[in-house]
């Protein structure tokens, strides 16, 4: 269940807001649910969907301002028809290339390779890890054929590997306790350097999916849904960042991309320092569109500090308008929008306003290069 479809259903006790009678009444009447009370007193946070007052620029980017490599996507297109129906979209957005992150082995990675390995020039299918033997004597060197199977079926890269506190995970092969930096698993990242292989690695998950459910919780409408503070034994956020480094530091033949700014989206100056320390470490900015909007100026100054460790990602789907509201906010100084359907917060957005120089990086650049250097 994706998190709109969550929020429309969901009945979460206590999340009713009091807003001031008469407030933007013309309006609000007409987006008001028809099922919903007409008492401004009882909208409940989830149905909150504010519309800007404000009369400033609209920028519609049709399509990218460079050609665009996107390192983080999904074989969510399944059959032939999807799949180009998807290659239809990506030319008329500007995307190149975009990864395919299967987070399979065996006969379902195999199945997925057959379908995207026909457009080459578009798709590069990366593999997933088998974790089914990692409390036996076998593992990790079952591991290791797999994936070196995995590389000679066509498999350029790994991932998404995800380690949300818990231990790893790649799709339904699960190592609990096992974290990147265990040694049970070094062989596993040092198979996949000698294979020139980088691996997307997902560690965490936003900072308030770990706080407490309450008033104070800035992202409450995404948290509650995948929340984890109430989860027992689980390494929090700034753990996962001690593992992801020690990981990144132990194996620095290793190409990592950490999916997601590492999930230190609200904290970019630490992720800075996370990069000055792992030069073999680079991060997506997928899914986190939304996080980083609402904080332009910082951002803007982030990604023109460390334009040569972020590359372009969505994690979103294929659809034209999901592209299309990632080039607004990364080219565009637009200011006060929502994208509350696409993203589920009710906070207002902002463009970044990103140089040519950056944006050409981000979007291509910097993935072309780490692509490359597989061949080297």
């Amino acid at each position: 269940m994706n998190r709109r479809a969550f929020l429309k259903s969901a009945n979460i006790a206590g999340l009713a807001i009091a807003l001031p009678s008469a407030t933007f009444a013309a309006e609000e009447k007409k987006a008001t649910p028809a099922n919903a009370s007409s008492d401004p007193r009882t909208i409940l946070l989830k149905d909150y969907r504010p519309r800007s007052i404000y009369k400033v620029p609209v920028t519609q980017v049709e399509k990218a301002k460079f050609p665009i490599i996107d390192m983080h996507s999904h074989p969510e297109p399944k059959t032939d028809a999807e799949i180009n129906t998807w290659i239809k979209n990506m030319d008329e957005v500007g995307v190149e290339k975009s990864m395919v992150l299967t987070m399979t082995t065996g006969k379902p990675f195999d199945e997925i390779n057959a379908k995207y390995s026909k457009h080459p020039d578009r798709f590069e299918v990366w593999c997933g890890l088998d974790f089914s033997g990692h409390s036996g004597p076998g593992f990790p060197e079952s591991a290791v054929r797999e994936i070196t199977r995995c590389h000679e079926a066509g498999a350029k890269g790994i991932g998404e590997i995800h380690d949300k506190g818990q231990g790893l995970r790649s799709g339904k092969s699960t190592a609990p306790g096992i974290h990147p930096d265990d040694p049970r698993v070094d062989a596993i990242w040092e198979k996949a350097a000698e294979l020139h292989m980088p691996i997307s690695l997902h560690v965490a998950d936003p900072i308030w999916m770990y706080q407490p459910m309450d008033e104070h919780n800035d992202g409450l409408m995404n948290a509650y849904e995948w929340r984890l503070d109430n989860q027992p034994n689980i390494v929090k956020l700034p753990g996962m960042i001690e593992i992801l480094e020690r990981t990144a530091a132990r194996h620095r033949k290793t190409t990592f991309v950490a999916c997601h700014f590492a999930n230190l989206d609200y904290d970019l100056a630490h992720l800075g320092e996370v990069f000055e320390r792992n030069p073999n470490l680079y991060a997506d900015i997928s899914a986190r569109y939304a996080e980083t909007a609402p904080i332009p100026r910082f951002a803007a100054q982030f990604y023109a500090k460390y334009s040569d460790r972020l590359v372009y990602g969505t994690d979103m789907g294929f659809d034209t308008r999901m592209y299309r509201i990632t080039f607004r906010i990364l080219e565009s100084q637009d200011e006060h929008f929502y994208e509350t359907n696409q993203f589920g917060y009710h906070w207002p957005l902002y463009g970044l306003g990103l140089g040519d120089e950056i944006l050409d990086r981000v979007y291509r650049g910097n993935a072309a290069k780490l692509l490359a250097a597989r061949s080297s």
